[in-house]
């Protein structure tokens, strides 16, 4: 039985390979950045050519690829994607209508909102960690380095926002409504979504370099992409500064930032360089004492990549609240939750002075995932779907 994976070097691809093979499926791997051309067009047509070729069950990417699809409704080969990030605006593409998708979305607002396109096509599904091979890698790996740690971009080398050519009135007119966004809940974006106008869209759009199109799209998007290729990052941005200078202000423990963004704006964070995905950042998680998981807010209520994979890791996790957290686990038994700064600072404090519990839930968070939120377990329910 083979399979086509078509590839662009996500970290994600590695252990999706492997759970195929752990059925005996034959992976053919194709480096779609690679093939020498960089037209949509002849990387479609490089592709058709392998697709016929090799007869495959279906082909696979992570994330969704609307010239993909298109290859595949023309040979009436299904089409997998598995989404990892959140938004995928390219799921509002046309193509997403075609018979040979079988879309896996881990953002259950995302899939609520475009599932009608395809009913039959496209799915939700939680996002899920590599336990095996992260066990293997840190073997009894038990000693702390780490007081409290977060690893992962501040945002601000990928902030359109910051791009645009705004007036200083209407840059703190978008800065306010995200101070609000963020005093509001620890999770999402509702009121800003509902607090940007038409006429913030369209100065949006003006001003902002390669704003993605809906000419293409099964709606309107515009009010979608200022949202979240454009706010929503700089929201994240912002609110990640803010936390890790809070909880380091003053504090009797180090907070530690793992990360290739500039850091200029913190102040008593120690912070490194970025570190190997698959090969180093199961050990940081590991090593620390309190992992914590900032949800880009553009994460509407899904689970993030990074809460699987440090509790995969054997990690303490300290997670801001997400609507289907406890759908997959129990506060204070598996992780921990927050929904506010007073009380992530009063959750660090009693966390690092309760070594015992600490360690007993990362150890029921370990052993929850292991069970049910390997990718092993998603590709079981992938195969299981495309058989049905």
């Amino acid at each position: 039985m083979n399979i086509i994976f078509c590839r662009y070097r996500n970290v994600c691809e590695p252990d999706y390979i492997d759970a195929f093979k752990a059925f005996d499926i034959n992976v053919i791997e194709v480096f779609v950045n690679e093939l020498g051309v960089t037209d949509v067009s002849q990387k479609a047509g490089i592709l058709l050519d392998i697709v016929l070729k090799s007869s495959p069950m279906f082909v696979f990417t992570i994330n969704y690829f609307p010239y993909i699809s298109m290859v595949c409704e023309e040979t009436g080969i299904k089409y997998v994607s598995v989404s990892v990030t959140c938004p995928v605006v390219e799921i509002y593409n046309r193509t997403i209508k075609n018979t040979c998708n079988r879309v896996f979305l881990f953002d259950r607002q995302q899939y609520l909102s475009v599932k009608d396109e395809n009913p039959n096509g496209i799915f939700y599904l939680p996002l899920g960690a590599a336990e095996q091979r992260i066990s293997d890698l840190l073997g009894e790996e038990k000693s702390f380095r780490y007081d409290v740690s977060f690893i992962g971009s501040l945002y601000n080398e990928k902030d359109p926002f910051l791009e645009l050519k705004l007036s200083e009135e209407k840059k703190k007119y978008f800065e306010d409504i995200i101070d609000r966004q963020l005093k509001l809940s620890a999770d999402g974006q509702n009121y800003l979504e509902e607090a940007i106008s038409d006429e913030d869209v369209e100065l949006i759009k003006s001003l902002g370099k390669d704003f993605y199109p809906s000419d293409m799209s099964v709606r309107s998007i515009d009010h979608f992409v200022a949202v979240n290729n454009y706010l929503s990052p700089h929201m994240t941005y912002i609110e990640r500064v803010r936390i890790l200078n809070e909880i380091s202000a003053g504090s009797d423990y180090e907070v530690h930032l793992f990360t290739q963004s500039k850091t200029d704006k913190l102040r008593n964070v120690i912070c490194h360089g970025g570190v190997e995905t698959l090969n180093e950042m199961p050990l940081v998680f590991r090593q620390t004492k309190i992992n914590l998981n900032i949800s880009t807010r553009s994460i509407k209520t899904g689970i993030p990549q990074r809460v699987w994979d440090v509790l995969a890791s054997g990690g303490f996790l300290l997670t801001n609240y997400q609507e289907e957290l406890p759908e997959n686990f129990e506060n204070g038994k598996h992780l921990v939750m927050y929904e506010n700064m007073d009380e992530l600072k009063e959750l660090i404090h009693y966390y690092l002075e309760h070594d015992d519990e600490r360690c007993e839930i990362a150890g029921c968070g370990h052993e929850l995932v292991a069970r049910e939120g390997t990718v092993l377990n998603r590709v079981i329910s992938i195969i299981r779907e495309i058989a049905g």
